[in-house]
């Protein structure tokens, strides 16, 4: 019975120290989506009154927590049942992830016009103000949806060799840490000016050198989160290029000459492009049709 007992021990203890191992290398892998999410999500979660800024941003955390908890089972069923759609889906959110990149490079040469919210009017009320707040809620958490797909599928492609329970501890602690940790500094990011100003107001002692922190604090705030958008994109494009070279034997071999990040990059930027193209063609028929 001991030595039974402890055997079981030294299992447990080998598991463990296999999901640590491949937890640690998976999360390397989403490393750059996860980029993209807490670039997405801190742009998201400002633009509101200060006392809004974390209640906004916990409502878009439980959302992000909810969809997690609606794709992991999925995604396990179909690891087990149907390995190959989970390369299959992989891919599909490749081309997404591409798309969106080359959409927001484009975005930044060719800005669109958009049109004006409720919010940005003079003296908007309260009710137009929470409309705004839910809208906005709403598409983080469905933006948040998409990423965690990206995220979940990444995941499980990197142990889709591994033992089912292997699948679903190392998956469902990468969701758990992508979950707290994009938030969680999210919230430190929406809250940079808050506390500049407090230091600011502290400063009025004399204390010059707190009166220049939160000054820089302030000043920061939309550059940390312009810098995010950029490396975000960046990610976007290479994780999508990855995915392709990886996972498409013909890409696999593409331009070997040159280092891989490089040809990750060119490959998911012919390929945003070209789902960009699709993307314009498909909306101009259909306003023609609707026409």
């Amino acid at each position: 019975m001991a030595s039974g007992f402890f055997a079981l021990l030294d299992d447990i203890a080998a598991l463990m120290d296999d999901v640590v191992v491949m937890s640690k290398i998976t999360t390397k892998k989403t490393a750059g989506i996860l980029g993209d999410d807490l670039a997405v999500n801190a742009e998201k979660a400002t633009g509101f009154v200060s006392s809004r800024e974390l209640p906004v941003l916990w409502a878009i955390t439980k959302g992000s927590f909810l969809n997690k908890l609606i794709i992991l089972p999925i995604a396990f069923l179909l690891s087990y049942f149907l390995p190959w759609a989970v390369t299959v889906i992989l891919v599909l959110g490749g081309v997404y992830l591409a798309y969106e990149g080359v959409e927001k490079i484009i975005e930044y040469f060719v800005p669109h016009n958009h049109e004006v919210t409720k919010i940005e009017a003079v003296n908007p009320s309260e009710e137009d103000v929470l409309l705004v707040e839910k809208k906005k809620i709403k598409s983080a958490v469905v933006t948040d949806f998409i990423l965690s797909v990206e995220i979940v599928i990444i995941a499980l492609g990197s142990v889709v060799d591994q033992t089912l329970i292997t699948q679903i501890l190392v998956v469902s602690i990468v969701a758990i840490i992508a979950t707290v940790g994009v938030y969680g500094i999210v919230a430190l990011i929406v809250r940079m000016d808050d506390l500049g100003f407090r230091l600011i107001k502290k400063s009025d002692n004399g204390k010059v050198f707190l009166a220049n922190i939160g000054n820089l604090l302030v000043k920061a705030l939309p550059l940390v989160i312009k810098g995010l958008s950029i490396v975000g994109t960046i990610a976007l494009i290479l994780v999508a290029g990855g995915i392709f070279t990886h996972n498409i034997e013909f890409l696999h071999h593409f331009i070997e000459a040159i280092p891989s990040f490089i040809k990750d990059f060119i490959v998911g930027l012919l390929v945003g492009f070209a789902a960009f193209l699709v993307v314009l063609a498909v909306k101009k028929l259909i306003k023609v049709f609707k026409n």
